[in-house]
């Protein structure tokens, strides 16, 4: 059952392959803020992903966060995240990420609930296979 409140983590170490410079989005070698909101939506989706029932999954429909502190290589960044609204299928998230020196980033993201078949089918119907 999904309630407000639910919370999710996650965490990594900076390396070269999730810096601005090793995935494209700059030129430097720091933790990079694609790689940042991906562990947001990460850690919203596990936490609420096993309380949904069968057939059923969310997908991310908003993302407005700030990054607002560059994370060298090798150092630890852990999100948090918490559901803090639930509107029928739309679940709102408090996110935040962290490394060891303090908070480098933080926002909201908002899932909305789809049922598996009919979510895939209508993606599909675009192509023209």
């Amino acid at each position: 059952m999904l309630e407000v409140g639910i919370k999710g983590q996650r965490e990594t170490i900076v390396t070269k392959q999730n810096t601005a410079a090793g995935i494209g989005s700059g030129s430097l070698e720091v933790f990079s803020t694609p790689m940042m909101i991906l562990l947001m939506e990460e850690s919203c989706f596990i936490s609420v992903d096993d309380k949904l029932d069968e057939g059923f999954t969310t997908v991310g429909i908003s993302v407005n966060v700030k990054h607002l502190s560059a994370t060298p290589l090798g150092m630890k960044v852990e999100i948090k995240s918490e559901l803090i609204k639930v509107d029928g299928r739309a679940l709102t998230f408090k996110v935040e990420a962290y490394d060891e020196k303090g908070l480098i980033g933080e926002g909201i993201h908002e899932r909305f609930i789809v049922n598996n078949e009919k979510f895939q089918a209508k993606t599909d119907s675009k192509s023209d296979k």
